[in-house]
């Protein structure tokens, strides 16, 4: 799954909410948990450190762990910051700098805040064919979102564009966190908004 970057800010639909402000005051940098200092998540003796040691007896290599062991940074902290890779670098005994390719290769790491429910919306050509385009508005106004990859200011949100989640026959799909979610309208959108915990 491809993370879009920002793309683009939608005046529109801030005009029709009455919110004229600039996306800025929605990006990762303002969440008040990305200016916190770094807990570490594998301090001795911790569940999520017998958690990667059960992990590492699966493995031949400790880098070989290097992907679980990412998705429990990620699990707890809701996305792997710098220190976050320093600290899986240190665990796997790897240098950071390898554990940071590994993070910006694949898109399925955050490498920044997002929102409690992160909202993947496929636009590949199928779906976008049939009203894909629609349902990302749908989404950005009703979150208030405004931009593609920005986090609302609540901190509940981010939506983001996919590449493709592998349902062309049933645009368009979505994925809200791991909850993959079929045949979505812009209609439907308030109702799966309104159903989020």
């Amino acid at each position: 799954m491809k993370e879009s970057t920002p793309q683009y800010f939608r005046p529109e639909i801030a005009r029709e909410s009455g919110d004229l402000h600039s996306p800025a005051h929605a990006s990762h940098g303002d969440l008040a948990h990305h200016h916190e200092p770094y807990k570490p998540v594998f301090t001795p003796g911790s569940a999520r450190r017998k958690e990667l040691d059960e992990i590492l007896k699966r493995y031949p290599t400790k880098m070989a762990a290097l992907l679980p062991a990412l998705w429990i940074v990620q699990h707890e902290r809701g996305w792997v910051s710098e220190e976050g890779m320093v600290e899986v670098a240190e665990a796997l005994e790897i240098t950071p700098a390898y554990v940071k390719g590994v993070v910006t290769f694949y898109t399925m790491y955050h490498q920044h805040p997002v929102g409690r429910h992160f909202i993947q919306i496929c636009t590949t050509s199928p779906c976008n064919v049939c009203g894909a385009e629609d349902v990302v508005e749908a989404f950005l106004k009703h979150t208030s979102c405004y931009e593609l990859g920005q986090t609302s200011p609540d901190g509940k949100y981010t939506v983001i564009e996919v590449e493709c989640l592998g349902a062309c026959g049933f645009a368009t799909p979505i994925m809200i966190n791991e909850d993959f979610i079929e045949s979505v309208t812009p209609a439907k959108v308030p109702e799966i908004l309104a159903g989020l915990a």
